[in-house]
């Protein structure tokens, strides 16, 4: 198996368009297992989409070691090449003074050779003592080669080129031209997910014209040359061992609910849990023990979610039965009363207001203050998830204004959560948080939870 780790020099260097589009070309002919760094859906969803492959994530703030690689391992299993999409620049991470939480960290974790993309707008020989920069900041991290991208004519790219050849030692892999075409949509949060995307044709004309520049512009063999080579690590974690399922659990996925990290159906299936997905916008609720309600974009299909009236009633009705339900960000807003929406937000002409399943007193309002992080905190024994200690993230453009009355399980030690440092609301078995956490890392709150779905 060939692995490689794709970094940039900063947020905005073109990473993401470049892996995604390295990750297309090498699946035409090969098994490709994509990883992104850091606690993110938006660029998983489009790995895993153009690979066919679900893509994991690997965050070493969130994660211990041995769950990074139990992670890595986990999803190795069968592939010919593994390729990791870093976040933000390369030692961007949640301390000015360690690497803990970097693309850094998780390339010395698993010995992963990077590739550095450099954006080399209006910069040529600069580019070189950039990487040369790189290179010395921290030795243990093996930068094997530079793809360089808004580069303007034959001039620049041979000024760059030779530059970082000769001061720096490493091959320059690929050179990509300045130009719109290799931007992707974007929103108020992000990328549009590839989920939604992926219905309008203008999306995948937009996809296949990135991988149409980086095929022209990228020596792939060149790339492969410079990967690690040896075989698949081999899985030493029990944490996936599935079980005979005994409970079933019903899973929103749908255009309005899709923030989900793969590693969650294997943990749920490890814990003795059938998954049942269902769509809160277009189905009745089906029959289960729990439900899971986790994040996306419900505030983009507000009049969808408010005339799946039976969808609504069902889910206030067994919340008030008893039944467990985890919620996380864009689950949590679906159970509260309804949803404002300002003037001019997600494309509204005038204020808009949805009604919606009504299992938690409030309202929630959009946009608010951006909201994006690592969250540190503890539950409280006697919630659905039971008593522990976590870390996980926060990102949403919203806030949730809920009854003075309402009880939390969560409190916080870094992060906002619903106000105050508190967060994960209660309300009989119901449970719904601005914190995502991971599956893996949280595998104990997550098996708490199935067991309460138990009885």
């Amino acid at each position: 198996m060939k692995s490689f780790l794709v970094a940039g020099d900063r947020s905005g260097s073109g990473k993401t368009s470049i892996t995604l589009a390295l990750s297309a070309l090498l699946s035409t002919d090969r098994a490709v297992q994509t990883f992104k760094v850091g606690m993110d859906y938006i660029d998983p969803s489009y790995l895993a989409g153009v690979t066919g492959r679900p893509c994991r994530n690997l965050d070493g703030y969130v994660m211990s070691p041995d769950e990074v690689r139990a992670v890595y391992a986990h999803g190795c299993r069968g592939a010919d090449v593994a390729v990791v999409e870093g976040v933000r620049g390369l030692f961007e991470g949640a301390e000015a003074l360690t690497d803990l939480g970097s693309t850094a960290a998780i390339a010395k974790q698993l010995d992963l050779p990077v590739v550095l993309v450099v954006n080399a707008r209006s910069i040529t020989r600069s580019a070189a003592a950039i990487v040369k920069g790189f290179q010395a900041f921290d030795p243990d991290v093996d930068i094997r080669g530079v793809i360089l991208n808004n580069v303007t004519g034959t001039r620049h790219r041979e000024k760059a080129v030779r530059a970082i050849e000769h001061y720096c030692g490493i091959p320059v892999v690929g050179v990509i031209p300045r130009t719109e075409e290799m931007e992707l949509a974007m929103r108020h949060l992000g990328l549009v997910p590839y989920r939604e995307g992926q219905e309008h044709g203008e999306f995948l004309t937009r996809i296949e014209t990135v991988k149409r520049m980086i095929a022209d512009h990228v020596d792939l063999d060149g790339l492969l040359a410079l990967a690690r080579e040896g075989e698949p690590p081999a899985e030493e974690s029990s944490v996936y061992a599935a079980v005979e399922p005994d409970v079933r659990i019903g899973v929103a996925l749908d255009e309005a609910f899709n923030f989900y990290y793969a590693d969650l159906f294997d943990i749920l299936s490890s814990c003795g849990a059938e998954a049942v997905p269902f769509s809160p916008v277009h189905d009745r609720l089906p029959e289960a023990d729990g439900y899971i309600l986790g994040g996306g974009y419900p505030e983009l299909f507000g009049a969808e979610l408010e005339a799946n009236t039976a969808m609504r009633e069902g889910l206030r009705e067994v919340s008030r039965n008893g039944t467990p339900i985890y919620a996380e960000c864009g689950g949590l807003i679906y159970l509260t009363d309804r949803m404002v929406l300002a003037p001019g937000f997600a494309g509204s002409g005038e204020e808009e207001t949805y009604e919606l399943a009504g299992v938690f007193k409030g309202t929630t309002r959009m946009p608010a203050r951006r909201m994006l992080g690592y969250v540190v905190g503890t539950s409280a024994a006697g919630s659905p998830v039971g008593e522990a200690a976590f870390r996980g993230h926060e990102f949403h453009y919203s806030s949730v204004d809920l009854a003075p009355e309402t009880r939390f399980a969560y409190r916080l030690s870094r992060g906002s959560g619903i106000r105050d440092g508190l967060d994960g609301a209660i309300r009989d078995r119901t449970i719904g948080s601005y914190t995502h956490l991971h599956p893996v890392t949280s595998r104990g709150m997550l098996a708490h939870f199935v067991d309460c779905c138990r009885g």
